[in-house]
């Protein structure tokens, strides 16, 4: 049996959350946003995008700039920002508690957690398809992430350097793809010329249809289905029904990942 005794929400990996609050631990001990991103492994842009980030989804803010005094100025936690690192230090240390506990129980596993971790996911983009890290081709302000899904399609995403080391992002990682149905355009030429990085080959399973739009699924293989929404006229015009080949069209830039 394997020891649960490991990282919030990651169980045997660094998770996004786990290094947000050590970038945060270490803005407290170091009072320097430079000195904290070197400590917890991020680049200065990546601590402050960070940052950002994290007051932006707070209802206070969690970190703010000090200017003057004897040192210049600096970086520091708000009273919020120290209650936020001292409860998620008390509730890591409850959960894996917890987990040690379940790991007792008898053949508990917990790549069965990792999956209800997966599937209770809320977002509103209509496709998660989950998949492994195949390779990562870094640029200087972008990198090009591909995906294999376990139909062996292979989807590949363009999102930022940083986001790349913000989530620590390596080969073999699991992850999803999350793209909104808008995103994927539907084309019945198999072989169409097409500047779009991805075009994925499938078969329609299921076509909905609204005054308007309508809901077009797409089985890729192995049961993993993209959903497109497109017009109701164009499903009209390339006389799409269930069954039909068709070719999913999605740009690099629109697919999302999440770990």
């Amino acid at each position: 049996m394997e020891n649960f005794g490991t990282g919030l929400l990651s169980f045997d990996k660094p998770a996004l959350l786990e290094k947000r609050i050590r970038l945060l631990e270490a803005i407290a001990t170091t009072g320097s946003i430079s000195s904290a991103a070197k400590s917890v492994g991020l680049s200065y842009k990546a601590a402050w995008e960070a940052v950002d980030t994290m007051n932006n989804l707070s209802d206070h803010p969690l970190v703010v700039r000090v200017t003057g005094g004897s040192g210049g100025g600096g970086t520091t936690l708000t009273s919020f920002g120290q209650e936020v690192v001292a409860n998620y230090a008390v509730l890591k240390k409850e959960y894996e508690r917890f987990l040690n506990r379940l790991s007792d129980v008898g053949n508990f596993e917990k790549g069965f957690l990792k999956h209800i971790q997966r599937i209770a996911m809320q977002i509103s983009a209509r496709n998660q398809l989950m998949g492994k890290i195949g390779d990562i081709k870094l640029a200087k302000v972008n990198a090009e992430v591909s995906i294999v899904l376990k139909s062996g399609v292979i989807l590949v995403s363009n999102i930022t350097h940083s986001a790349v080391e913000e989530m620590g992002l390596t080969i073999g990682d699991e992850v999803v793809g999350i793209i909104k149905a808008s995103s994927v355009l539907i084309s019945n030429q198999i072989e169409l010329a097409t500047s779009a990085r991805n075009k994925l080959l499938g078969m329609v399973t299921d076509v909905k249809l609204g005054e308007v739009n309508a809901q077009v699924s797409v089985d890729i293989g192995q049961n993993d289905v993209i959903v497109a929404t497109i017009t109701t006229e164009s499903v009209k015009s390339l006389a799409l029904c269930v069954g039909s080949r068709v070719c999913a069209i999605i740009k690099s830039s629109s697919i999302l990942i999440g770990k």
